[in-house]
């Protein structure tokens, strides 16, 4: 599951977009689904965009893991961090990702905990 993390986040952070959307492939189920807050989306199609559509909004940050994990079975919950390198938060969140039987991503449901004022 650990594994899973790392891959999951640098799928977000892939900035090649054939190179990041050969990462969705790999990584989601067919029909996996996002939702958050601020999505709600289903297949690698727009999981990709959605990705896409978040490093657009913020173009010189990353994602890095926070300080939690946790998994069993086929269900992992983690926090994580979008900011620029070396630099302070400006989004924190917290996903939960189940997998199908294949070990790929069959849906993730995240919360944002910190975010930028607009």
């Amino acid at each position: 599951m650990n594994e899973l993390l790392d891959r999951y986040l640098a799928t977000w952070n892939e900035r090649d977009a054939d190179k990041r959307r050969a990462m969705v492939d790999e990584l989601w189920a067919d029909g996996g689904t996002y939702t958050d807050p601020l999505a709600d989306v289903r297949g690698r199609e727009a999981i990709d965009a959605t990705i896409a559509a978040v490093q657009a909004q913020f173009p010189d940050f990353a994602f890095r893991p926070g300080e939690v994990f946790d998994a069993h079975h086929d269900i992992a919950r983690f926090t994580w961090e979008l900011g620029p390198a070396g630099g302070e938060a400006v989004v924190i969140g917290f996903d939960v990702a189940v997998l199908d039987e294949n070990a790929r991503i069959r849906a993730v449901h995240g919360f944002l905990d910190k975010v930028p004022a607009m």
